[in-house]
């Protein structure tokens, strides 16, 4: 960082006279270079930057106000301070210099201490403030480079988490990638309704996308001959698979606890513990209902009952698209939000990309590549 010492002073006056007093006055302080007209000045200050302009305001050709005008409209010389010196004592037309850019007013005839002072003074608050931008780049730096530390570490959990929940999943791993395709792209089409703006944005979209992955994370505390049973559950085996919702909440706030509450664990909490809620209220586990339920619940419940209803499992075929859109559909204020539910027929061929492009099974891309127009009698019946 320049020292004030190490500045330089730029003299722009058409007048000898006023150069030697100004010259005589900074020169042992300060380097001087000095211009006799505007165009001068704005030739020399194309090759080398002074770090303050005094500027006489009337001479011939070009006048100081045009002169502070160009600088003050160039990227690089809009921050050099200019001190207009004059011998025009008029209110108006100091006005007219400090609206243009021009940081104080020296009036001819020269008193050299009042010269000396506010040159001083300019330069040493133009140093503090460059002082100040470089220290604000540097935390500005730092905190890029922290945040983007964290992230990755954010990251990392994420996918160590989700890898462990997919060795305790019957499903395969193309579940979770779908499932948080499915929840952005709705949450994508929801930001466009006003009820949404301040519950959701582009932030809060990514960080909902990076903790659907988590929803099943509670399947690791479930016994395996419940977890891996390929009939049907018994009632009592039911109940304790309800219970992963309440086991990966429990697990996921004892990591927040530990590392410490941040949005993207609170997002991981809702959804692992009320994606299985219904908006009629008849859902677990604790049998929340509508706007009781978090949004990133209702996203959650919508993107994995699709999810199921398309993919292959042990006890059920892959369904269409068509008619698994016609069971969402008719889910529309029992089983899900009715907003989201519009929201999804809207983007529903979405979803049906998604999971072709994610499918696990040949069976599962036969059946989503089939496209036709019963969605349309679908629609139809629903309204």
């Amino acid at each position: 960082m320049k020292e004030l010492s190490e500045c330089t002073v730029m003299i722009v006056d058409d007048t000898e006279t006023n150069i030697d007093i100004l010259i005589e006055t900074l020169s042992e302080d300060y380097d001087i270079a000095v211009a006799m007209d505007g165009e001068s000045a704005l030739e020399y200050i194309s090759e080398e930057l002074p770090d303050l302009i005094l500027l006489d305001i009337m001479m011939p050709g070009m006048s100081g106000y045009e002169v502070c005008r160009l600088l003050k409209k160039n990227k690089r010389t809009y921050k050099i301070p200019i001190i207009f010196v004059t011998a025009i004592n008029d209110e108006a037309e100091e006005k007219k210099g400090l609206e243009m850019g021009a940081i104080d007013f020296i009036r001819k005839p020269f008193n050299p201490s009042i010269v000396k002072s506010r040159v001083k003074n300019h330069l040493e608050l133009k140093i503090a403030k460059e002082k100040l931008e470089e220290q604000n780049d540097l935390l500005e730096k730092k905190v890029t480079e922290r945040t983007k530390e964290l992230t990755l570490t954010q990251d990392l959990t994420i996918y160590s988490l989700t890898s462990l929940a997919e060795t305790r999943d019957p499903e395969t791993g193309g579940h979770i990638q779908r499932t948080q395709n499915f929840v952005k792209a709705l949450a994508d089409k929801l930001i466009e309704l006003p009820i949404f703006e301040e519950k959701l944005n582009e932030s809060k979209i990514e960080l909902l996308y990076k903790s659907a992955p988590l929803h099943d994370i509670g399947k690791i505390g479930v016994r395996d001959n419940i977890l891996f049973k390929p009939a049907k559950l018994t009632e009592e085996e039911f109940e304790e698979m309800k219970l992963h919702t309440i086991y990966g909440h429990a697990a996921l706030k004892k990591a927040s606890d530990m590392f410490g509450t941040n949005s993207f664990f609170r997002y991981a909490q809702e959804i692992a513990y009320t994606h299985h809620e219904k908006w009629d209220g008849s859902g677990y586990p604790r049998g929340l209902k509508e706007e009781e339920i978090p949004l990133s619940g209702r996203l959650m419940a919508l993107a994995d009952v699709y999810d199921a209803l398309v993919s292959k499992r042990v006890y059920k075929p892959s369904f269409s698209h068509e008619r698994a859109v016609k069971i969402i559909l008719e889910g529309r204020g029992s089983h899900f939000d009715p907003t989201l539910v519009d929201a999804f027929y809207e983007i529903n061929d979405i979803f049906r990309k998604i999971a072709l492009n994610f499918a696990d099974f040949d069976e599962e891309r036969i059946s989503l590549a089939k496209k036709n127009n019963g969605l349309k009698k679908i629609m139809a019946c629903k309204k």
